[in-house]
């Protein structure tokens, strides 16, 4: 394969609101890093922290940005979590025992 061939990826944000998908041709041999310079997702969503964001690939979280992406590739950013989910399971628990529905 010649090092001037380009891979298929994408670059994947979603908010409440809005979600999106930034489909891309990259030079093989593209980080992650730079596959998310590339994508323009951060003037698409200027809240985006690109630097601090955790971010994945199809949905494992990656710690290293100059990882590798291979064809087919997405690319994942992450929000925040607002809730804890377990904490957020417990109080509805709660809120069902409290109601008389669960024992």
């Amino acid at each position: 394969m010649a090092a001037s061939e380009t891979i298929p990826v994408e670059v994947a944000y979603a908010r409440p609101d809005v979600q999106r998908i930034v489909a891309l041709e990259v030079p093989q041999g593209t980080t992650l890093a730079e596959a998310l310079e590339r994508s323009g997702i951060a003037e698409l969503f200027p809240e985006i922290d690109l630097e601090r964001a955790p971010v994945g690939i199809f949905g494992t979280v990656v710690k290293d940005r100059e990882q590798v992406l291979r064809a087919g590739d997405r690319v994942e950013i992450y929000r925040p979590l607002v809730a804890d989910p377990k904490a957020k399971r417990a109080e509805r628990a709660k809120a069902q025992r409290e109601a008389g529905r669960v024992r």
